[in-house]
């Protein structure tokens, strides 16, 4: 909805206008404003409102330093240690301890309200002197570099705003603003989850007593998760494909219940719990736009590419690509011939980072791969690799990338192992009745 030449000629300027005001966006506005940079940060909501991906990872903790946020992030947040895998095939589950893991600058995470956490971070960026606006729905997008992009945005009382933006980052999440304007979005076919969660009061500790980590229940058809919030909330959530759940008969809420009732480690855990929100259903997790920058714009997070959450990795994505991202605009808006070699690398980062833990997503419903998690071995380091992989460090060095590899390679010799009969068990390889291997994407 373009405005006509007269609102235009009216159009707020700025040298930087983010479309999005999660994770992504705050990071990005935040750290350009504290550069001196004009921001306009527009958010289509009101803080607080829900959003999933409660479960942060370690190195999430450097980008709250650079912030400024770690003091509150660790107020408002449940201490997260590590993350654990329950499965009742094996009869057994594993903690992971991110303590464990190759890198050691940062060894522990937070679980924590989106509404809060969101929140927090919204108005860092208004602290550091963005134009922080809620309520604004942007409308259309005509970019042009030479003349500053235009934008268009409609408040809550319905009126019209123009803006008029040096550099565009779009930051706006699974509306993937920029990817569906110009048709560049699209849904990854080897990855199309779905799940329904909500929130609960008085489900089990997995223990004795509550400590912190994110527990995920494998079972048959996908996973469960289960993320300590504070207040003895807890989040639960169940991920599986399409045919699972074209199975409902009736409502969400019985369909979900039923759901978590089957899986025996699940259900002894919310036996006495109470619903305490409403049941929600979110479909087709994963997806990539086709084209991730241009000549004065980007993408950074979830509108650039979401991953199925197994691995808490949204937010850290989100955050640390906002963060590469911050730093293109601002060499751009300076220099934008210098700035085209640091937006090719910063695509190529978050691209890399992406397959690195896509490659554990596309096998996670394969019994090899949950014999792995199951059986952790460390021959050449590859169980400190793992935690790596789960702590979020996706930007390793190559000695930390060495014992991924190791993982990966084994991964594919117990495979070859699995289609002689033989599966991973803790005497070793065992011979095992068959089971269906689902295909991994690759």
């Amino acid at each position: 909805m373009p405005l006509d030449s007269a609102a235009e000629q009216e159009a707020t300027s700025c040298d930087v206008l983010v479309i999005g005001g999660g994770p992504a966006g705050a990071t990005a506005a935040t750290l350009l404003a504290e550069r001196g940079r004009r921001v306009i940060l527009l958010e289509k909501d009101r803080h607080p409102r829900f959003h999933i991906g409660e479960s942060l990872l370690p190195l999430n903790l450097r980008i709250f330093e650079r912030l400024g946020v770690a003091e509150r992030v660790a107020a408002i947040g449940v201490y997260k240690p590590g993350a654990r895998f329950v499965s009742d095939e094996h009869g057994k589950h594993v903690a992971f301890s991110f303590a464990a893991g190759l890198n050691q600058d940062y060894t522990h995470a937070y679980q924590v309200r989106r509404s809060e956490f969101d929140l927090l971070l919204f108005q860092r960026a208004r602290e550091a002197g963005a134009d922080a606006r809620e309520g604004m729905r942007v409308l259309d997008v005509v970019l042009d570099a030479r003349g500053g992009h235009r934008i268009t945005a409609r408040d809550e009382a319905g009126a019209l705003h123009a803006f008029r933006a040096r550099f565009l980052i779009d930051a706006s999440g699974r509306d993937t603003f920029l990817a569906t304007a110009m048709g560049t979005k699209a849904r990854n076919p080897h990855n199309t989850t779905a799940a329904l969660y909500a929130h609960f009061e008085g489900v089990a500790p997995f223990g004795e007593a509550e400590d912190g980590n994110i527990t995920i229940h494998l079972f048959d058809e996908g996973w469960f998760w289960m993320i300590p919030l504070r207040d003895g909330i807890m989040s639960v959530g169940v991920v599986s494909n399409p045919a699972f759940f074209k199975r409902r008969r009736g409502s969400l809420e019985a369909f979900f219940l039923a759901t978590l009732a089957s899986v025996p480690s699940v259900a002894r855990r919310v036996a006495g719990a109470r619903l305490a929100g409403e049941v929600t259903a979110t479909g087709n997790y994963s997806y990539t736009s086709k084209v991730m920058q241009g000549e004065g714009w980007l993408m950074a997070g979830d509108a650039y590419a979401f991953l199925d959450p197994i691995f808490s990795s949204g937010v850290l994505l989100a955050m640390a690509g906002a963060e590469m991202g911050a730093e293109v605009a601002d060499v751009w808006l300076d220099d934008p011939a210098r700035a085209a070699p640091l937006a090719r690398r910063f695509e190529a980062k978050v691209k890399r980072a992406i397959a690195s833990l896509a490659w554990l997503i596309y096998r996670i419903n394969t019994p090899v791969l949950r014999d792995m998690f199951m059986e952790p071995k460390n021959r050449f380091r590859m169980r400190e690799g793992l935690v790596s992989l789960l702590a979020g460090d996706v930007h390793a060095n190559v000695n930390r990338q060495m014992p991924v590899l190791a993982f990966k390679l084994a991964y594919h010799a117990l495979s070859l192992a699995y289609r002689f009969g033989y599966r991973l068990r803790p005497e070793g390889l065992v011979k095992a009745p068959p089971r269906a291997q689902p295909l991994p994407a690759e």
